[in-house]
């Protein structure tokens, strides 16, 4: 976890958030590159441990596959200068802008360096990883998208994220896959609206930051390691709610975005798009069913002795989350009415 008192650490997490503001708020494509690259070097130094050579590996990998995205956009931006008025090489330049991009966030089919990524980070860089590192990418995605490709790309992560993620073992890279999946979602969002993907990232981001706490408190990374640990009923309750809410589920909190963006495509008339999304969703249920099974059902006895004890904070904060969580669905059942 990242520790608040080493102030390198907090020097980089400040210039990681300033650097996505400057990306959103240029107004020329090349401030946009110099924020985008800004952020990159800013997160490896806060993914980076000495102590663990999965970080080193996983730094490494984010650092390369970042470059190639940063090299291909300012390529694409450099092109679009030259060749402003040529409407075909728009365009190709379009689908460059929206490929860099969609490479920079671990969108299919440029997915394969996150779930490795993943698998080798913290739950806090995970946090980072899966929710803030997107902001900056989607708000570029939105300036200047090709909405046939990106429609291909919508239904590819979609797909992706939820056939990949049923045979996994590891939590990381079932949440890995988790969020290629939502990513379908909030490129749908910013295709319909900027506020409603505002609202998505929100929504998603409050799921995840509540899930990758309760796994950094546990000390959980894989599936098998809930049949052993007796756990504490807040924790339990914790697991169910935001694990159907991420997954979508009525009447929690996190089906409120996801029934807008269904809505939205039924009005359209896009009802084979929206049927893939009803039906990926239900795969995505399936895989976090088994992990509440899991924690629920397999209670060993002869483990009794294996208790998690919490400080007074941490259960001052799970108190504030199973609230939280409990109140979130309570106000969704309103939004429904």
């Amino acid at each position: 976890m990242l520790s608040i008192f080493n102030s390198n650490k907090l020097f980089f997490l400040f210039t990681l958030f300033f650097s996505t503001l400057i990306t959103i708020s240029s107004n020329s494509w090349f401030g946009c590159w110099i924020g985008l690259e800004i952020n990159l070097l800013s997160f490896i130094p806060l993914i980076n441990n000495s102590y663990n050579i999965m970080t080193s590996e996983a730094s490494l990998k984010y650092f390369l596959t970042q470059t190639i995205a940063s090299i291909n956009f300012l390529f694409s931006i450099m092109l679009k200068m030259i060749l402003l008025k040529n409407f075909e090489i728009n365009n190709f330049i379009s689908i460059m802008i929206n490929s860099s991009m969609l490479m920079k966030m671990g969108s299919a089919p440029f997915h394969f360096w996150f779930p490795n990524i993943v698998e080798g980070l913290s739950w806090f860089n995970n946090f980072i990883l899966m929710t803030w590192q997107k902001i900056s990418p989607l708000i570029l995605l939105s300036y200047y998208f090709n909405n046939n490709f990106l429609i291909i790309m919508i239904i590819l992560n979609i797909i992706i994220g939820a056939i990949n993620g049923i045979n996994q073992t590891s939590l990381r890279k079932m949440m890995a896959f988790s969020s290629i999946n939502n990513l379908g979602w909030m490129i749908t969002s910013i295709m319909i609206s900027e506020n409603l993907c505002l609202f998505y990232i929100i929504m998603y981001s409050f799921l995840i930051m509540i899930m990758c706490m309760l796994f950094y408190i546990i000390n959980l990374f894989f599936i098998n390691q809930l049949f052993f640990i007796n756990m504490n009923y807040l924790i339990k309750i914790n697991l169910f709610i935001n694990f159907l809410s991420l997954g979508g589920l009525p009447p929690f909190i996190g089906f409120f975005p996801k029934w807008i963006i269904i809505n939205f495509l039924i009005m359209n008339n896009m009802y084979l798009m929206s049927s893939f999304f009803i039906f990926m969703s239900l795969i995505m249920l399936f895989f976090y069913i088994r992990i509440l099974y899991s924690s629920f059902m397999f209670n060993y006895m002869k483990l009794k002795w294996f208790k998690i004890n919490f400080k007074n904070n941490i259960k001052l904060f799970m108190n504030l989350m199973s609230f939280l969580s409990i109140m979130g669905m309570i106000l969704s059942t309103l939004f429904f009415f």
